[in-house]
């Protein structure tokens, strides 16, 4: 893979439309699909491809702690011929005050494509993708984790096959991956999925309202609660994450109370007999779930994290070199879906 030489020019250069993954909204149901599809197919055999990024010189930066999304992206970056260059909290010059615009002018004269996971927001990639005309994949900001909504999409595909008619019960904190999650899930025909939030930590409204409208296309059910109490037991599969997603402090000091109800345990699972359970790591055994069900045979956490290998691997192929099927080049974000997710609170 190589890019043509920046043109002599004088003043910045001009902005450009954004390209890389950035959230799951900005791509059509079709590609999210086809993205799982990779993954899965990446699992079986990681050498099923022709090193598309062979030459290509690829950022992954990590101003956040990360142990499988930063190795995942590394790895995947070495196995389909790139180069990675590592970047740390402190490395880059935003630290000092240089502004968004003027790191990704530089970087993108120099890189085939980021890996993020920026301290800043999400429109923070977005500005550094437009001014760096650089291929930029988000690996999770506080507003949503796309890589890992793939990464779970594809682990579903693999242990249960076709997915119409999913019944999935998320239990915690409507975080990151909540998001990635209910985006994923959305475009899944017939999904029924429950969404169980201690009150003041549920999913997004803007994220329930985009969910929603993509949810009612393809005839899926995505449904917030508010309440531990009487949950669903007929589903396929139990979802939960740590409670403390960036390890960041909270306000309320008594916050693990308002959690605890949440928790996932032997007894949890023994009243939803067929269902499965995920985790996308890292945990903590003895809050949000027992380490009996993390380590138990219903469990398929171990085979989620391995899959964030060939996630990592599919997203770097479709963003930095591949293209759509349709003819669309790779990472070229779409008009975002936009409106309604049902509520149902319990008192």
């Amino acid at each position: 893979m190589t890019r043509p030489a920046p043109a002599l020019s004088r003043g910045a250069p001009p902005q450009v439309p954004e390209t890389g993954l950035f959230s799951l909204a900005d791509l059509p149901v079709a590609t999210v699909t086809r993205l799982a599809e990779r993954t899965v197919a990446l699992h079986h055999d990681a050498a099923a491809h022709a090193r598309p990024l062979a030459g290509a010189a690829v950022g992954v930066l990590f101003a956040r702690p990360s142990t499988r999304t930063r190795t995942a992206f590394t790895v995947a970056a070495v196995r389909l011929g790139a180069s990675p260059v590592a970047y740390g909290p402190g490395d880059l010059q935003p630290s000092t005050g240089e502004s968004v615009e003027d790191t990704g002018r530089s970087l993108g004269s120099m890189l085939d494509g980021l890996v993020a996971r920026p301290a800043g927001p999400l429109d923070d990639l977005r500005r550094l993708s437009r001014h760096g005309h650089l291929p930029v994949v988000n690996a999770m900001t506080p507003e949503e984790h796309p890589s890992q909504g793939l990464c779970d999409l594809a682990t579903l595909r693999l242990t249960l096959g076709n997915l119409d008619g999913l019944r999935l019960l998320y239990v915690g904190e409507g975080n990151a991956t909540a998001t990635a999650l209910a985006l994923a899930l959305s475009g899944i025909p017939g999904c029924e999925a429950t969404f169980a939030c201690p009150p003041g930590y549920g999913l997004p409204d803007t994220l329930r309202a985009t969910a929603g409208k993509r949810a009612a296309r393809t005839g899926a059910t995505l449904t917030h609660r508010d309440s531990a109490r009487s949950l669903p037991t007929g589903v396929d599969v139990v979802y939960t994450t740590r409670w403390q997603t960036t390890g960041g402090s909270r306000p309320d000091a008594a916050w693990r109370e308002r959690f605890r109800p949440f928790h996932v345990d032997e007894e949890f699972m023994t009243r939803r007999p067929g269902a499965l359970f995920l985790h996308d790591l890292p945990a903590h055994r003895g809050e949000e779930v027992s380490g009996a069900v993390l380590d138990g045979p219903r469990s398929v956490a171990w085979t989620q994290s391995s899959m964030k290998l060939s996630g990592a691997m599919a997203v770097l192929e479709w963003a930095l070199g591949a293209r759509d099927p349709d003819g669309q080049a790779s990472g070229a974000s779409a008009p975002p879906d936009t409106p309604a997710v049902s509520e149902a609170s319990e008192a």
